[in-house]
């Protein structure tokens, strides 16, 4: 199922801070003392040699950058890896109370505990070796036509084992998004992203024979001979990169109507003669139903050719390797090795993140709100939540404001783009309502078998909204996430619990820090409702035009040119970002930044012009911004996120906004000359 939302960042978790601040900035303590005022922004992290207007994000956090560099365990350094870091260490610390022996069986306490106790317990891990994948093995070898080839696709999606060929689930129908429906979509290769399998240049073959040999590490483990490996791996390597070809690519994918297309069953049927899915939807639990959305119909036409023109033989190694690189992370040491071999040369990770580490991760990912109930009792303060209630209600006023007043709008769009931010729905720290899992059971040392049932809860309770009302009391991340998102189907912006945090937000800081940080986060979001993708959807989230054509094309006009000059930026060598699959995130941090510094200006500290720490309130403001995407990345993940993120690179979020935004060149006194300055006529303005 393809999640209908577009999110800050994709980042790591972490926890709020559960101490106090005292009004003055100082930090106080269990008994009382008073800490000296945090410098919210220390020229220390500058590089005050660079000038600001030549690039603004090597000024600000230039010296920073030089003296911290990538730990081995990490594929990219910076603000949300640290607060990824220091938040898992305190979900460490509520796993390892929760996770001693004796908790109440079926309670969340046991469940979450046992669940981290059976990822670390190595020993029993060890001594299965991959028996826990054993009969699956078998139960493929014993495949013998096409038939037993389609129903063994079917068995291992509704059991936990992968999805193979394609991808399938149960979501919102995007233009009746109060109903659920059956959801198609293109599916079946391994690699991150389609160009991996169709280039040739040299860093792409690196990772494809990187790739090649991960797949015959796996199958020699099991017992294959290298000969018989080798050929699996051209095989799965063959099978897949027909199946990339039929893809459509990820920038084709951000039109929401393209990938908008509702079948009846048998007319769906019609396109598929191999893959009947009158009959093959009730095996997959979802029977009765005789309208599907089918997210690309060309792809499935390719895979339905490819099953028939593909031999059986090769099909059941296909098979098998769904099985060994679904488990391979879960399965003893070689295996475990093997996978992070393969994910090293992909990221550039240079050692093993700690098993502890993985398993709160994994924990926080599988039963996120089960784990997040013992953060926010812990962590989460009901000041934090007051302080982002009115955030939003001041963002909102702000963003309102300036939709009034857009000189490229009419009075009538204007009016249906006023009516959507007013029905907004905010989601703010945790769920009003948790998820139980009901009937999900976690066993203390049964860790394989514990990730199927996870798998299966997971499927199970997505085909169970079928003939029922969207539920939109979900949630789309846990509650310890650095992140937030906007749903565009439910119209709502959303802000976990784990991103108020410094340098996003602090409750001793400045207004300016914090409508630098966090206010900016909230704008971020506020625009994705109204970006390239959000704009199509209308007030009650139905995917619909309410633009006139004439506001439409204006729109485009301006976000052609925000694709033009992320189109420019170089990332690696001859890598340029993608101006296109980025431009969602690029029009919200424009637009964010531009809502968030209007909202600052109108707190007192936004009207004056007093200075801390050497800096005016305006200059606070943009170092705010500049040190939220404070980092650097590994070159081999650089290289990965440009093909498949669809948000810029730090330096690129940092700048390119700012350089359309006339404040930051008064703050800063940019200047014609400047690397960085553009044109008062050449800044593009859009929200």
């Amino acid at each position: 199922m393809k999640l209908k939302f577009t999110n800050l960042m994709l980042s790591g978790a972490v926890l709020l801070s559960a101490v106090a601040f005292t009004p003055e900035g100082g930090k106080t303590t269990k008994q009382g003392a008073t800490d000296p005022p945090a410098k919210f922004i220390d020229p220390a992290n500058m590089d005050l040699s660079i000038k600001p207007g030549d690039d603004f994000f090597d000024y600000a956090n230039g010296t920073w950058i030089k003296q911290n560099a990538i730990p081995d365990k990490e594929t990219r350094w910076g603000s949300f890896n640290i607060l990824h870091q220091e938040n898992t260490e305190k979900l460490l610390g509520l796993l390892s109370d929760v996770s001693k022996p004796g908790q109440p069986k079926g309670s969340l306490k046991q469940r979450v505990g046992d669940l981290y106790a059976s990822g670390m317990d190595s020993v029993a891990i060890e001594k299965q070796g991959f028996n826990p994948i054993k009969p699956d093995l078998l139960r493929i070898a014993k495949v013998a036509d096409l038939n037993g080839v389609i129903s063994e696709m079917l068995y291992e999606r509704i059991n936990g084992e992968g999805s193979p060929l394609f991808g399938f689930g149960v979501g919102a129908d995007s233009k009746h998004p109060t109903k659920n429906i059956v959801q198609f979509s293109q599916g079946g290769t391994s690699l991150p992203d389609r160009d991996y399998y169709l280039k040739d240049d040299a860093r792409t073959k690196k990772i494809q024979d990187a790739y090649k040999q991960y797949i015959i590490n796996l199958f020699t483990l099991t017992g294959a001979s290298a000969t018989d490996a080798g050929k699996n791996a051209e095989t799965i390597f063959a099978i897949e990169t027909t199946l990339a070809k039929a893809q459509m690519s990820r920038t084709a994918m951000r039109d929401p109507n393209k990938i908008y297309n509702k079948f009846a069953v048998t007319a769906f049927d019609e396109t598929t003669p191999h893959l009947n899915w009158a009959k093959l939807m009730p095996l997959m639990k979802t029977p009765g139903q005789d309208t599907v959305l089918v997210a690309q119909p060309d792809f499935f036409k390719a895979a339905d050719a490819l099953l028939a023109a593909t031999s059986v033989a090769d099909w059941k190694v296909y098979l098998q390797w769904n099985i060994l690189k679904g488990s391979a992370s879960a399965l003893s040491s070689p295996f475990v090795k093997a996978n992070f071999e393969y994910s090293s040369a992909l990221s550039g990770q240079k050692v093993q993140t700690p098993r502890n580490e993985r398993m709160s991760n994994l924990v926080d990912g599988s039963i996120g709100e089960l784990l997040g109930q013992l953060y926010v009792e812990k962590y989460f303060t009901p000041a934090a939540k007051l302080y982002m209630v009115n955030l939003v209600n001041n963002l909102k006023v702000t963003l309102g404001e300036r939709i009034q007043h857009l000189d490229w709008m009419s009075d009538v769009t204007k009016a249906r783009a006023l009516k959507k931010l007013a029905a907004f729905t905010v989601k703010i720290g945790y769920p009003d309502k948790w998820q139980s899992y009901a009937g999900l059971e976690i066993a203390r040392h049964d860790y394989a078998d514990n990730l199927r049932r996870i798998s299966i809860w997971r499927y199970n309770y997505s085909i169970s909204q079928l003939g029922k009302p969207v539920d939109k009391t979900r949630w789309s991340m846990s509650p310890p996430t650095v992140n937030a998102y906007y749903s565009s189907t439910n119209n709502e912006i959303v802000f976990p619990a784990g991103i108020l945090q410094f340098p996003f937000f602090d409750f001793g800081a400045d207004d300016a820090v914090n409508y630098g940080g966090i206010g900016a986060v909230i704008g971020h979001e506020m625009t994705h409702g109204f970006d390239d993708q959000g704009r199509r959807y209308d007030a009650d989230g139905t995917l619909r035009d309410w633009w006139t054509k004439d506001d439409a094309d204006k729109f485009q006009t301006r976000a052609d040119q925000v694709v033009a000059q992320y189109n420019g930026f170089t990332v690696l060598d001859t890598i340029h970002v993608n101006g296109k699959l980025t431009l969602g995130e690029n029009l919200a941090d424009l637009g964010g930044l531009n809502v968030a510094y209007a909202a600052f200006k109108k707190t007192k500290q936004g009207q004056s012009t007093t200075k801390i720490d050497g800096f005016t309130p305006d200059q606070r403001f943009f170092l705010s911004w500049a040190q939220v995407w404070r980092g650097s990345r590994r070159p081999e993940a650089a290289a990965q996120l440009i093909l498949t993120d669809p948000h810029s690179p730090e330096q690129y979020r940092t700048n390119a906004p700012l350089t359309n935004i006339d404040a930051w060149y008064d703050a800063f006194n940019i200047q014609p000359g400047d690397k960085m300055y553009k044109k008062p006529e050449d800044r593009t303005k859009v929200w």
